[in-house]
């Protein structure tokens, strides 16, 4: 018994595997910034609230960069340069005792100065403890389209 196929031009295979898998409205980009130190005081010991210590941060966050894909403009998508600046800007001047708390303010100023929908904060206050290469807090806040469109 013969089978008849029928053949679709790319363009036509391509819009009916994106309408079955993919939601055109998710954002599955990250834009991130990684290795970010910035000293400030944090710590819950009375002789770390008088010192500066250094804390690195690295930032995701959720963005459509498809149109600044196409423009190859700046203003079509998340500014990395003025991100971190705010971040640093922040962070220096902060005085938090836990590092949950500054991953906290972190992430909200992602989410409501850059309107950012989802962003992981992970902030490493290396040397917390002797023995270990890292400490920290890592913290997800928004909602991230996934691939099924959710």
């Amino acid at each position: 018994m013969a089978r008849k196929y029928t053949v679709q031009s790319w363009s036509e295979a391509e819009s009916a595997t994106q309408s079955k898998s993919l939601n055109p409205e998710s954002n599955l980009d990250i834009i991130f910034i990684h290795g970010l130190k910035v000293e400030c005081v944090i710590g819950v010991w009375e002789w770390e609230r008088r010192i500066k210590q250094k804390v690195e941060i690295d930032i995701e966050m959720s963005a459509d960069v498809r149109s600044a894909a196409a423009t190859d403009r700046l203003e079509d998508t998340l500014n990395y340069k003025a991100i971190a600046k705010a971040i640093v800007s922040h962070v220096e001047g902060s005085e938090h005792q836990l590092v949950e708390t500054l991953a906290e303010d972190v992430a909200q100023i992602l989410l409501r100065k850059f309107k950012i929908s989802w962003c992981r904060v992970k902030l490493n206050k290396g040397g917390a403890v002797r023995s270990a290469r890292a400490v920290g807090v890592v913290i997800e806040r928004g909602a991230r389209a996934d691939s099924a469109g959710t």
